[in-house]
């Protein structure tokens, strides 16, 4: 984490050294893991209607709750692990999203039968990373036809707290959009980095 002073990022990583490292780290990265993409799909479903800094408080305690976010097990979770995770007060202890994870976990088990889950993900935007050029926060949209495009297709395949607008926070944070502002020290980084990503590598 850089924490000079004379950095400029972007002003929702405020002062908070948990956000600071997540924006200088993380965010914008382009992300190819399977694993790892499940798991920011789900954490970005367990976010909705709260704030990103609550479930990176609590991620550390999602990945030990559900097997590191492993699908395989997931999937096999019963009523008795669904009440072992609604006690579970290091979580986000909603049923709803909790039983949409074990279903979730289905989905993309039947998606990864057919092709990796990241040429599944990076598809819909053809392998190639879209690079903004923001001047300020309220350049920023909420959804883009992308995201709409992306939220209807993992609907229609099973997925479910995969609204527009949850999906583009998906994609800023996997790298597949760069929604860093220009001015911010992470926005041609990151840019360099969605520059290499070759689609043979997803």
């Amino acid at each position: 984490m850089i924490t000079s002073r004379e950095i400029e990022r972007c002003p929702w990583a405020g002062a908070d050294a948990t956000y600071i490292r997540y924006h200088d780290e993380e965010w914008g990265v382009p992300m190819t893991d399977d694993r790892a993409l499940f798991e920011k799909l789900m954490l970005e479903g367990f976010q909705a209607g709260l704030s990103w800094i609550t479930i990176l408080r609590k991620r550390e305690n999602f990945r030990k709750a559900f097997h590191n976010f492993d699908a395989e097990s997931i999937a096999q979770y019963s009523a008795r692990d669904i009440d072992r995770l609604l006690k579970n007060e290091g979580i986000i202890r909603n049923r709803a999203k909790i039983e949409a994870t074990i279903s979730n976990a289905k989905v993309y088990l039947e998606i990864r039968d057919r092709m990796r889950f990241s040429q599944y993900i990076w598809g819909f935007v053809d392998g190639r990373p879209i690079v903004n050029a923001l001047a300020s926060t309220k350049d920023i949209k909420p959804e883009t036809d992308v995201s709409k495009r992306m939220s209807k297709a993992l609907k229609a395949d099973g997925f479910r707290f995969v609204g527009s607008t949850t999906l583009y926070a998906f994609m800023q944070s996997t790298g597949m959009v760069n929604d860093h502002l220009v001015s911010c020290f992470r926005h041609a980084a990151c840019a360099k980095l969605q520059k290499k990503l070759k689609i043979a590598e997803l």
